[in-house]
């Protein structure tokens, strides 16, 4: 197991759970939710705004990251933290779920299918210029090491969610034996950064299987036994039902290691991250809260606000939200203001309601892990729904 990385469960309640995470980099309090850096940044906000909303870690694509400015690049200037100046840890996706959802299905009247698997790799064509790249599970850690993140993913075929058994069997062993030479090739890069001095990196392997009960089981016992430092839950958020989300999740409960994080990738709207913590995740990330800030909707506790409607045009009303969850954002500026700066497409509006949208999922996941601590969780579960819209 991982020297420098750690998990420790503190408590559960019921099957939620609170627990933290140790990394060379400061420890995380989970369940936890990360904002997205896409391109090593949260699109619109400075990293000290990121860490004055009370951030503990936070996700770069591997992806972006390696078409621009390339991770060459990266570890030229001293790695990601350096050259971000960033003190949080930090998580680099794989790139695998960029390289199929940019890819399959995506046409254009030049080009070829931007993305072709087989067995030894992926082949894509860049999204923004059309040149060709492949990723191996091999060259898909040595990026990630060359980044430099605390946490790094295995790589993965994300098979569509419309897919057939037959595919999504084939895909997600597939996925099982790009785990082993994941872990493999990580396990041969951190003989080189102990080597080196550097700080060690810990791997998180996915688990596949669509939305059939069967594989998702079977690619959970497989990823337990490989025995990485954390496991991953991927493809889960990707146009399938809530129903089917949250089913699967009561169908992996019973089978994800006890003494290891749960990260299920790509989440991150309220009522998803509440019931993802009744189901023992401990770990969520999303852009969706600043796309939707940028396009002047608001999370609130009673539900979303499209905040450019007419209605809040007098409105000396703050963003109503719960005692406990008030951000930064609506304790201070009115519903009106906010309206006015997003009507007239200043770029700050934008970039508050992106804060906001953070701030609130972070409150929202400290306040679950308060109350699993307090063996208070179902109570904490019961006062979200009893404002919270049903969908």
């Amino acid at each position: 197991m991982h020297t420098d990385f750690s998990y420790t469960l503190e408590k559960t309640d019921g099957l939620a759970r609170a627990g933290t995470l140790s990394t060379p980099h400061g420890n995380i309090e989970t369940p936890i939710f990360m904002p997205v850096g896409t391109r090593s940044a949260v699109k619109g906000i400075t990293i000290d705004q990121i860490e004055e909303i009370g951030s503990e870690i936070m996700l770069v694509n591997n992806y972006h990251s390696y078409l621009r400015p390339g991770c060459d690049v990266v570890e030229s200037l001293w790695w990601l933290h350096n050259f971000m100046n960033v003190d949080l840890p930090i998580l680099t996706d794989s790139g695998g779920f960029q390289v199929f959802s940019l890819g399959l299905g995506m046409q254009t009247p030049n080009w070829e299918k931007l993305a072709q698997v087989t067995e030894e790799w992926v082949h894509f064509r860049s999204y923004l210029d059309g040149s060709k790249h492949f990723f191996t599970p091999e060259n898909v850690l040595d990026m990630q090491c060359a980044l430099g993140a605390d946490i790094v993913m295995a790589f993965d075929e994300c098979a569509p969610g419309g897919s057939s058994h037959e595919y999504a069997r084939a895909a997600m062993e597939r996925t099982h034996r790009w785990a082993v030479r994941s872990r493999d090739q990580w396990l041969k890069n951190e003989e080189i950064r102990k080597a080196k001095w550097l700080f060690p990196q810990a791997l998180f392997s996915i688990i596949q299987g669509v939305i059939y009960d069967d594989l998702r089981v079977k690619s959970a016992e497989f990823m337990k036994n490989l025995d990485t430092p954390g496991v991953a839950i991927g493809w889960l958020s990707v146009g399938e039902s809530k129903e089917d989300m949250y089913r699967i999740l009561d169908v992996l409960s019973p089978h994800l290691p006890t003494e290891k994080p749960h990260y299920l990738m790509g989440v991150g709207t309220p009522e998803d991250i509440v019931e993802g913590i009744a189901r023992g995740i401990d770990m969520f990330d999303c852009v969706l809260p600043t796309r939707i800030g940028r396009h002047g909707e608001v999370f609130s506790s009673y539900g979303n606000l499209k905040i450019g409607n007419e209605k809040y045009k007098f409105s000396s009303e703050k963003i109503p939200m719960l005692p406990g969850y008030e951000t930064n954002v609506s304790k201070k500026y009115s519903l009106g203001y906010l309206r006015h700066l997003i009507n007239v497409g200043e770029a700050t509006g934008g970039v508050l309601l992106s804060l906001h949208n953070i701030e609130y999922l972070l409150l929202l996941s400290k306040n679950a892990r308060k109350a699993i601590l307090a063996g208070e969780f179902e109570s904490f579960r019961k006062e979200f729904w009893s404002v919270y819209p049903k969908k």
